[in-house]
């Protein structure tokens, strides 16, 4: 089994800065790549950052230039620095494991979803 424990959401006006973990832990051999969402109020949950094993990294246009995401592999944590928050950045945010290995023998592999954590950015 395979625990995410998320943390670093909070209350921040606008303009400032947040940084979120996601730590994951137990039987784990490898994670294909680990991913951020949100979701807003009355609005489907859209992908916002990710990140592969290989360091690649992708993000919706709306934060480009102003979050980065970050990996320790080691540590199975990523990070997500959020800088010049908006208002509309405001929704719980999600981390997610795509395709976790839990052996060399396991070649199906499956997604793991953390509980969330409330961002709220203030004008």
């Amino acid at each position: 089994q395979v625990q995410l424990v998320e943390s670093g959401g909070g209350l921040v006006q606008a303009g400032g800065s947040l940084r979120l973990s996601c730590a994951a832990s137990g039987r784990i051999f490898s994670i294909n790549a680990i991913g951020w969402y949100r979701q807003a109020p009355g609005k489907q949950r859209e992908l916002v950052a990710a990140i592969t094993s290989g360091g690649s990294t992708n993000f919706a246009d709306s934060v480009k230039g102003r979050f980065t995401i970050s990996r320790d592999n080691a540590k199975n944590t990523v990070y997500l620095q959020m800088n010049s928050l908006k208002p509309e950045d405001t929704a719980v945010y999600y981390c997610k494991l795509h395709r976790v290995y839990s052996d060399p023998a396991d070649f199906t592999g499956r997604d793991y979803w953390g509980q969330g954590t409330q961002v709220t950015v203030s004008s």
